[in-house]
């Protein structure tokens, strides 16, 4: 049995040994926060620098060159408004949530934005009639500034007959279902000596498919017939793989694994279906033989920036597409500080 001097100075290096290594772990989360605000005010710096970029689908440039496509050849693009485009799977996960996005109807929107599309809103009303119920009580003006004062009430918001212009189309429709795992398949391989101490090895991998399908319907507003229907699918491409050591050296055990797995995204795989029902959809109403319309950028006969591209569509209000356009629009270091070299003040509007 080992002296008492002796056990009392290994319980004095294994208490040396945990405080230090509170300590090492102290400084290191001090790193990263701190119980006292910066000088910028904040306890801690968010990680990561990626900038926004474009959200294209493989349909996006195809939607962009029906635009292209319309305004070189003079088609007038009739006016088109989006209804309801919901979630009919009735998948929800675990925590609640729902498996598919509730956006639909607003990823179809830009959709028919990249498309040149002129768009009139019917998902959303409800800022207009708010306005449209004040003017009609003669709330509201349009005048610069507050409205009333010494000199007398401002000019009201006149109600026209026909202000509001009307849609020639429709879309509405559904994502109408989400199947898991249509197949899967996988391999666990695990190996190594007899003796336990040399060591083993496991090596896992596993593939799986699902899918997600969607249906929509363009209808003639005035009519309301149903003047184009798609359908589409689209498969889901997941796996997973992994790898394991676990060997003695000596008296110490060392365990080790890593792995690695992937799944395409649900949401812009819905997104990708919308995107080419668009383009079909609105080659008809365009009239354009096929994907040969679609011209090279590079040799595009227009020579000019406009104002359709991925990230979307928009109506110039200014005459300055020399300089904003839809190109600029999809620079990802447009308007980032830290990258494209603009100042750009911190403080909003005041």
């Amino acid at each position: 049995m080992p002296p008492l001097n002796s056990l009392a100075s290994m319980a004095v290096l294994r208490r040396s040994k945990v405080l230090a290594f509170a300590g090492a772990a102290s400084v290191a989360l001090a790193g990263c926060i701190s119980p006292v605000a910066g000088p910028g005010g904040n306890y801690a710096s968010p990680i990561g620098d990626a900038p926004v970029t474009a959200n294209p689908t493989p349909y996006s440039a195809a939607l962009v060159c029906l635009s292209e496509y319309a305004q070189h050849y003079g088609v007038r693009a009739p006016r088109i408004a989006v209804g309801r485009i919901a979630d009919y799977t009735g998948k929800a996960e675990d925590n609640g949530g729902r498996e598919v996005t509730q956006g639909a109807s607003l990823m179809a929107i830009s959709a028919l934005a990249k498309a040149g599309a002129p768009l009139v809103e019917r998902y959303d009303t409800s800022v207009s009639e708010l306005e449209l119920k004040y003017a009609n009580n003669k709330l509201i003006s349009d005048q610069a500034g507050p409205g009333g004062g010494p000199e007398g009430p401002a000019p009201f918001r006149k109600i026209m007959a026909g202000q509001v212009p009307g849609s020639d189309f429709y879309l509405v429709g559904g994502i109408t279902e989400l199947n898991y795992n249509i197949r899967s398949s996988g391999i666990n391989g695990q190996g190594g000596k007899q003796d336990a101490t040399q060591g083993t090895g496991l090596l896992t991998g596993q593939l799986y498919v699902m899918n997600v399908a969607l249906d929509l319907r363009l209808v003639e507003t005035k009519t309301m017939e149903v003047v184009d229907v798609v359908s589409y699918q689209k498969q889901i491409y997941g796996r997973q793989v992994g790898a394991g050591l676990f060997k003695f050296f000596g008296s110490n055990v060392i365990d080790i694994s890593a792995g690695e797995g992937g799944l395409e995204p649900i949401q812009l795989a819905v997104r990708a279906m919308i995107e080419r029902a668009t383009v079909e959809m609105m080659s008809n109403l365009y009239g354009a033989p096929g994907p040969q319309a679609c011209v090279d950028p590079n040799n595009d006969p227009m020579g000019s920036p406009t104002t359709t591209g991925l990230t979307g569509g928009y109506v110039p209000a200014y005459n300055n597409l020399d300089q904003n356009n839809a190109r600029t629009r999809e620079d990802p270091n447009g308007w980032d500080g830290g990258r494209g070299g603009q100042s750009v003040a911190l403080r909003g509007r005041y």
